[in-house]
């Protein structure tokens, strides 16, 4: 990621604020976890305030995905740390986690007296739609941003049929697919 993608304002750095007030809003109005935050972190981040190109926001989401941990979390550590570093760090990931805590420490206190409520569970059933949408937005972009191929569209396609179909394990699969662009790396080298 290059130094001179990150333009925010007039004195071209990101303050804690814009990144504490921007991950507030992102987590306060995303329903659906981590993977349904994505395109709205990304509409902000890349589009909005410009503080990545797209390029950058692609390869941050891979080291974001390739990490352990929430995904939103770990895009919300990235892009505080390529802007303010370890202040920027805080801000971003504290930003991101309250709306959460909030949400889940009211919905947990009175969740038990409405579980079996029709009428809660049809807002769920409803909801669900939205997400796999939110999800199905962020894979089309990137999938537009990496130019695949057909050749390329090979290796989601025979990690998803290894794991659905022989029962593999998404552990040896991510490992041999590593391994496969280790080598494929290497074989377009030479």
């Amino acid at each position: 990621m290059d130094d001179k993608t990150l333009i925010v304002n007039e004195s071209g750095r990101a303050t804690v604020w814009q990144l504490f007030s921007t991950f507030l809003k992102i987590g306060a109005f995303t329903i659906g976890g981590g993977y349904a935050m994505i395109p709205l972190i990304e509409r902000e981040v890349v589009q909005n305030r410009k503080w990545l190109s797209e390029e950058d926001f692609v390869e941050l989401l891979a080291l974001a995905q390739a990490a352990p941990g929430v995904i939103a979390m770990n895009i919300a550590v990235f892009v505080g740390y390529k802007s303010l570093g370890v202040k920027g760090v805080f801000a971003a990931a504290i930003g991101s986690v309250i709306p959460s805590f909030i949400i889940i420490l009211a919905i947990a206190t009175v969740f038990t007296d409405f579980k079996d409520n029709p009428v809660v569970e049809s807002i769920f059933k409803g909801v669900r739609p939205a997400v796999v949408a939110l999800i199905a937005v962020p894979i089309i972009n990137m999938v537009k941003t990496v130019h695949l191929t057909w050749k390329t569209a090979l290796i989601p396609v025979a990690a998803v049929a290894l794991i659905y179909f022989a029962h593999l394990n998404p552990v040896w699969t991510i490992l041999m697919a590593a391994f496969g662009g280790i080598l494929w790396s290497f074989l377009r080298k030479s």
